[in-house]
């Protein structure tokens, strides 16, 4: 079979394979019956001896998030440029906060997302950190603020408790994005030493709402120990056997999905322990990534301030990377997942944003990275380009190969080889391009997938470059009105998997259709399957596709025409459509 019809065949291959096995996945699993509220756990936070006694407070009702927030002992009002919501005075946990920038959809009136959710709802998202004292557990107790306190990047707010001999003072702070600053002093007024346990989780009660369950995607929980990632999905965890417990210092534990992270950091100079688990409860299952600092005493009379961060918000890669400079924290934008070609999304995704904020939109981004891309890739593309165009010199003399010794295919390929030996024509030069392309486009796929950045960015008439093209065919890209993007196999054909389509067929016409009639057909119908594979895929790849695809074509002409090869591009365009003759019956 023809090497060009091979390299096009093996890339459609690929890509229904990479279709089936990256974006498919598995299915959303059912939610659990059983629900519960998570505590610390005396069990698997810490020896007996620190934990003993410890308490759980446990969830009768699931609620709703108005209800849960009602519920509440009292609540301290957050409000930042980039977060609104409250603090639970239970246990003084981060349960409740709203991205004022992000929406669940385009449009403008749609709601705002909520990375963290009550204890009590079916689906509860939320970070503590807290101290437990001579093994009693912090996390039921009821914390004091003043009248009227409301917490802001410019107005700390403090909260005091009284436990017996031990007081409890807790400043909060929060800056101007996403991350909490929690300084706990602890006095002992008693005439006995207390024995300190300091520690820091994220929660997730049951499985999120808005799982998706693909397994190019991470969700679950996570956490760095001396610069390494560990990470386990939730399906992962429902055995127990898959925990995690290691330890180290320099790094933070989390919860996390596409586009949010919720996490309790500790501080970075000082050993801990990370733990990854589920936990069952009466009522639910809860998936949680802790942090446990080691046990120390407090000496009568004596006070000590643990200071630790907790951070709620986007995955915006330049915050974290802030947070690691600023706050020293190890490795945070790891919370992104980069994946297993993090050597192709980290750079991919820099020089994009570059582009992104040169130009003003990430659409005009993708093409001057495809650009960059080809300029890379130029010297092997132009030697390919170049055998292909010495082929094309000789195509007579393969034809006549072929005619001669079309009984004799061991023949026909000695006579081939000695052919392309003696024009010096290396018959593989057109595949290796193209098996660059593939890890380079399953990388960019990756991006457009998992880094908020492109998350609802527009481009001309597309309103969200990590989406499917809004257009279909169907409806004559908008002028019928009806809605057939949920039709499967045809309702997501738009625009751009159609412009895509019409560069890769125009690419095949570079060269004259081959003599075979059945390759002819597979040539031809190779751009309509690509149509169709495409069509589900994120805007801003098809984009990158369709764009890497035309300068190909141009790329490819020029080079030939330079070689000194005849080109009828137009010619063989028309001959595509042009009738060919009936034969005529032998008389």
């Amino acid at each position: 079979m023809d090497r060009n019809i091979l390299v096009f065949v093996g890339l459609a291959l690929l890509i229904l394979i990479g279709w089936d096995v990256l974006v498919t996945g598995p299915q959303r699993e059912a939610y659990q019956e059983a629900r519960r509220q998570a505590g610390i756990e005396a069990a698997e936070q810490a020896g007996p001896d620190l934990t003993q006694g410890l308490e759980i407070p446990t969830v009768d009702a699931t609620l709703t998030r108005i209800e849960a927030l009602q519920q509440a002992p009292g609540r301290i009002a957050v409000e930042t440029p980039t977060m609104i919501g409250s603090i639970n005075l239970r246990g003084a946990t981060i349960d409740d906060i709203s991205l004022k920038n992000y929406r669940t959809s385009v449009d403008d009136d749609a709601p705002l997302v909520h990375v963290l959710s009550p204890r009590s709802t079916e689906t509860a998202t939320y970070i503590r950190s807290g101290i437990i004292i001579d093994g009693k557990s912090d996390d039921a107790a009821v914390w004091e603020a003043p009248e009227g306190a409301r917490l802001t990047p410019e107005t700390p707010v403090t909260l005091t408790r009284q436990e017996g001999d031990i007081r409890h003072e807790l400043t909060i702070s929060v800056d101007g994005a996403f991350m909490f600053t929690s300084d706990h002093t602890v006095t002992n007024t008693g005439g006995d030493q207390a024995v300190l346990l300091p520690y820091g989780f994220a929660v997730q009660k049951n499985l999120p709402d808005d799982l998706k369950n693909f397994m190019i995607l991470f969700e679950g929980p996570l956490g760095v120990v001396d610069g390494e990632l560990f990470s386990k999905k939730y399906k992962k965890l429902d055995k127990a056997s898959n925990s995690v417990a290691t330890e180290g210092s320099g790094g933070w534990a989390g919860i996390t999905d596409k586009y949010w992270l919720a996490a309790a950091i500790p501080p970075q100079d000082q050993s801990f322990e990370l733990k990854l688990a589920r936990v069952e409860g009466a009522r639910a299952p809860t998936y949680r990534s802790s942090y446990q600092l080691d046990g120390f005493y407090l000496a009568a009379g004596e006070a000590t301030t643990v200071t630790s961060n907790m951070f709620a918000g986007a995955k915006v890669v330049e915050v974290l990377r802030g947070y690691e400079d600023g706050l020293g924290i190890s490795d945070f934008d790891k919370a992104v997942d980069w994946g297993m070609l993090f050597f192709l999304t980290r750079p991919i995704f820099h020089t994009m944003h570059f582009f992104a904020e040169l130009t003003g939109n990430y659409g005009v981004a993708i093409l001057l990275l495809t650009l960059v891309i080809k300029a890379l890739l130029f010297p092997l593309a132009n030697a390919s380009y170049k055998s292909m165009a010495n082929m094309r010199k000789v195509t007579p003399e393969m034809t006549r190969i072929r005619e001669k010794y079309a009984e004799d295919k061991l023949k026909q390929q000695q006579e081939m080889m000695a052919l392309y030996k003696k024009h010096k024509i290396n018959p593989a030069a057109g595949c290796l391009p193209v098996l660059l392309q593939m890890p380079i486009f399953f990388a960019l796929y990756k991006v457009l997938f998992t880094t908020i950045e492109i998350r609802h960015e527009p481009f001309l008439y597309i309103s969200d470059l990590s989406e499917q093209d809004p257009t279909s065919f169907l409806n004559l890209f908008g002028l019928l009105p009806f809605d057939p993007t949920g039709i499967p196999f045809i309702g997501a054909i738009g625009v751009l998997p159609l412009l895509m389509g019409a560069a890769m067929w125009v690419q095949t016409k570079l060269n004259p259709p081959p003599a075979d009639p059945v390759q002819a057909q597979v040539f031809g119908f190779l751009p309509l399957i690509f149509i169709f594979i495409f069509a589900p895929f994120a805007a801003g790849l098809v984009l990158y596709w369709f764009w890497n695809t035309f300068l190909g074509v141009v790329q490819q002409y020029f080079i030939m025409k330079r070689a000194g090869v005849e080109v009828d591009l137009v010619g063989n365009i028309k001959q595509t459509f042009q009738r060919k003759p009936a034969e005529k019956p032998a008389e």
